[in-house]
């Protein structure tokens, strides 16, 4: 059926011939308006003003014209799926003048209130070769987008835009706040160069925006490279800007640089926000300075900063990850007392610790407690509980919580797998272990390279080091990266086994790969060396360590020892004798019986002079 026009398309079609030119019957109205005042009786100043009214009264016509076209077509755009077919014939009173009749384009733009039909127009009226877009037309509808938070479709806007054309500073300012708060913090640093080849500096409130933006994505050189800019620019920050650049210090551990700056900016009667106490905290807590830690509570509560339940978070959220958990829980009871509500990543921050612990009773009552206060366990709670009881050695509780998890609606994870398997590795349950690493790929669940160090630990530690190597080579096969956890098992097995020159190329794969391997590899392949009868390379690599400035085991000194005696090296074995004392070490009294029956064999004088000097120093 044929849709009914509209009230005002009728009327256009109507009057379709005297609005495609309203200035004859304009002309005429005006020309009768005269006949009846008194024609050419009047005088001269009375015509101007007469005139200038019927000028005005045209113009007036126009636009009430301009705006009901303008509705009508942006209505026919809401509600016509395929309007680009049928929007000329709807409107025969504008015809193809619609390219031409800017003001028409611009009302249409402005009164859409939604950046896709704005775009959507825009590209129709691109679509036709009549039409070339002007700077005005360009500049509005790029601040919709910017408006409409589109900085993808602004900056695709610019690209097409005719030669020439640049949006107004203040449109480009809004621009620089809509991609930063994207994270497109590139797009920005762009767009304040072409300002400043414009000659125009943005305010404050922008350079501000794009630093928050850099920080949000982890991008502190952003930070320091437009905090250098605004520093050419001869622009002073305010407290904003210094509480960004504490939280660019904490974030590239410069806590020294951040404490600093917040000392300054106090001292000069400003106080930033309660992120910026966050953040430094945080860092402090992580570093273990809990008397910097109080001096800035103390701070904060002589500021009327009033720590908030996240700057506590991280206080206990430290604490707990130093192994300080007694005064972690001991702080959150206190804040439950003061009337702190403690939000579910508290309560699971608590959890983790107790059970961490060992105290998996204490953090069961959390857990109900939590549940209590209304805060429904999510995943993560649930894991850090399973990782409680498998560390406990309390597998099946363990299964009954991940079962429960499954029943309320999670879904299994690779987080919640890892955590099943480091269990029954940690126990020695090997066949469990791997029955659940097989079935995760049929149950469409990933395997990442934890998965694969966890289950590689468990086998070396099960001295099954060639299965685990299988799975070394299976994460290489499937492009993962290893990481240091996935070689340093590895190394001891081999090691264990008397297999050094394999861990020795493990090693050095590693060093290719840009890991930097744990001291406790270079003790595991002395010791690997020690067994397979190189007293020479064993020797080399401790002399190596001790060059580096690294701290050998005790252990591996006294395996050394003993090696290097029974095999004659004398010589060899009291110059790391001397090394091993030098480090303040003693030695076990059977490595000191059987280095003395050693030099007993030999020249009897000199051996009464390293043995007195021996015992005296063990």
């Amino acid at each position: 059926m044929e849709r009914s026009p509209s009230s005002v398309i009728s009327f256009l079609r109507q009057n379709a011939r005297r609005l495609q030119s309203p200035r004859p019957f304009l002309e005429k109205a005006t020309r009768n308006l005269n006949l009846v005042v008194g024609g050419g009786d009047r005088d001269k100043g009375d015509q101007i003003k007469q005139e200038e009214c019927n000028h005005h009264h045209q113009q007036q016509q126009q636009i009430d014209f301009t705006e009901v076209i303008a509705g009508e077509v942006c209505k026919t755009i809401r509600t016509q799926p395929r309007w680009e077919r049928t929007l000329l014939s709807d409107f025969p009173s504008l015809g193809r003048d619609i390219f031409h009749h800017s003001n028409c384009i611009l009302e249409i733009l402005k009164r859409q209130n939604n950046a896709f039909f704005s775009i959507r127009f825009f590209n129709w009226l691109c679509s036709h070769p009549d039409f070339s877009p002007d700077s005005q037309t360009c500049n509005t509808l790029f601040d919709i987008l910017v408006a409409a938070n589109a900085p993808n479709a602004a900056k695709s806007l610019l690209l097409r835009s005719p030669p020439g054309f640049c949006p107004p500073s203040s449109s480009l300012e809004s621009f620089i706040k809509c991609v930063c708060e994207e994270g497109s913090i590139h797009e920005a640093l762009d767009v304040f160069s072409r300002l400043k080849s414009l000659g125009h500096t943005p305010p404050l409130a922008v350079w501000n925006v794009a630093l928050l933006g850099s920080l949000r994505i982890g991008r502190t050189d952003l930070v320091w490279e437009l905090y250098g800019e605004m520093m050419e620019s001869s622009l002073v920050g305010n407290v904003d800007t210094v509480g960004y650049l504490i939280q660019a210090f904490c974030k590239d551990k410069k806590l020294s640089e951040a404490y600093e700056l917040l000392r300054q900016v106090l001292e000069a009667g400003h106080v930033p926000d309660n992120v910026a106490f966050t953040k430094l905290i945080s860092g402090l807590c992580k570093d273990g300075n809990y008397g910097k830690v109080s001096e800035l509570l103390h701070l904060m509560i002589a500021k009327k900063r009033t720590p908030d339940i996240f700057v506590y978070q991280e206080i206990i959220n430290g604490l707990c990850k130093n192994g300080m958990g007694q005064e972690a829980f001991r702080i959150f009871c206190d804040l439950k007392e003061r009337g702190y509500s403690p939000d579910r990543v508290m309560y699971t921050t608590m959890i983790d610790g107790l059970c961490k612990m060992g105290l998996i009773g204490e953090g069961r009552k959390l857990w109900f407690e939590m549940i209590r206060k209304g805060f429904i366990p999510n995943p993560y709670t649930y894991n850090v509980l399973i990782d409680g009881y498998c560390k406990m050695g309390d597998l099946e509780m363990a299964q009954k919580l991940r079962r429960e998890m499954c029943e309320r609606g999670y879904g299994e994870s690779t987080v919640s797998y890892n955590t099943m398997i480091a269990g029954f590795c940690l126990h020695g349950k090997m066949d469990e272990a791997h029955k659940l690493f097989e079935e995760m790929p049929k149950k469409g669940i990933e395997r990442d390279v934890v998965t694969y160090n966890t289950l590689i630990q468990g086998l070396c530690k099960e001295k099954k080091a060639l299965e685990a190597m299988d799975l070394f080579y299976e994460i290489l096969g499937m492009g993962m990266h290893p990481t240091i956890s996935s070689y340093t098992p590895l190394i001891q097995a081999l090691c264990d086994m008397g297999n050094a020159q394999e861990a020795i190329e493990l090693w050095n794969d590693m060093r290719n790969r840009g890991l930097e391997p744990l001291v406790c590899t270079c003790d595991h392949i002395i010791t690997g060396l020690c067994k397979a009868g190189n007293a020479k390379e064993s020797m080399e690599w401790l002399i190596n360590m001790l060059r580096s400035k690294q701290r050998p085991q005790r252990e591996t000194f006294q395996r050394l020892v003993q090696y290097l005696s029974s095999s004659s090296r004398l010589d060899d074995a009291l110059l790391v004798l001397d090394y091993l004392f030098g480090m303040g070490y003693i030695l076990d009294e059977t490595v000191l019986y059987s280095l003395v029956s050693q030099l007993c064999k030999g020249n009897l004088h000199h051996a009464w002079e390293y043995i007195g000097e021996i015992l005296e120093k063990s």
